[in-house]
């Protein structure tokens, strides 16, 4: 495992210590839970196992390869039963199947341009969520609360907030400031239920984990784009990477060797579609 660097030691220290083990492993963290244990009713909780076998599900849920230990699925899945299982949750954007749930119900909730239409995640079709301000944190953290206390209640160990990178999509309407105060929130709620919060994809938050509050991070195609060592030098060996060709998953495998690696299909498919693809390494 690479060092961390001093400034992501800064901000990783105000959580979990700064040192060469991983979160889950270091002897400071050990006596730090340890004092703490009596006083501090909040659920402990359980980290993903570093390095270990990933499967990314999010198309569907379906029976993991053999040797898999770690499971990302949808929140309206159920976890993988035995095997350490992450809740992934749109945190920041809208699903597709929900527009109608937004717009008719909290509609004052999206995110709008000055003309008052909903802005638009071009690539995907979702609308983003409105974090501008102190209430309308509140108001959505009281949905996407819901929905994670419902991983908690289906048995889920962790969950990953997806699209909090949304700032980037939305025209300079919202900030970086918006976001991770809202993903402060989300991994309070979080926590309170026992589950181990994870950053999806944003190198460039990076070194704002401390107001985050995550444990782990969920990366895609940061071989592609060579920013696994950026996610490695904060969250130790604690890295998820999914990757979509071939050639990345390959040379991830090469240089990441501690992390884990998945090669999945762009459709994140089951195995009876005809565009499945799953290797781990």
């Amino acid at each position: 495992m690479r060092a961390l660097s001093t400034l992501s030691c800064l901000a990783f220290a105000s959580m979990f210590g700064c040192g060469e083990s991983s979160p889950a492993s270091s002897e400071t963290d050990t006596e730090s839970e340890s004092e703490t244990t009596t006083d501090d009713p909040s659920p402990q909780l359980v980290l993903p196992t570093a390095d270990a076998a990933f499967d990314y599900q999010l198309g569907g849920a379906y029976t993991p390869p053999s040797g898999v230990e770690i499971v990302s699925r949808d929140r309206r899945d159920l976890p993988a039963p035995g095997i350490y299982s992450i809740c992934y949750v749109n945190g920041f954007q809208t699903q597709p199947d929900e527009e109608d749930f937004w717009l008719n119900e909290h509609p004052d909730l999206l995110l709008r341009n000055g003309s008052g239409d909903p802005v638009v995640d071009e690539d995907w079709g979702e609308y983003l969520l409105d974090t501008r301000t102190p209430q309308k944190r509140a108001a959505l953290a009281d949905i996407v609360g819901a929905w994670i206390d419902g991983c908690a209640e289906a048995g889920f160990d962790a969950v990953e907030i997806d699209n909090l990178d949304s700032y980037s999509r939305s025209k300079g309407l919202l900030s970086q400031n918006n976001n991770v105060a809202f993903m402060g929130e989300l991994s309070a709620r979080g926590h309170a239920v026992g589950l181990a919060m994870g950053q999806k994809n944003s190198t460039e938050l990076l070194p704002r984990i401390a107001e985050m509050g995550t444990e782990f991070a969920v990366a895609e195609e940061c071989n592609r784009w060579s920013e696994c060592g950026d996610y490695q030098e904060v969250y130790g060996n604690l890295v998820f990477v999914i990757e979509y060709r071939r050639s990345d998953f390959a040379a991830g495998c090469s240089d990441f060797p501690e992390l884990s690696i998945v090669l999945r299909d762009l459709d994140v498919s089951t195995p009876d579609s005809g565009s499945y693809v799953f290797d781990g390494c």
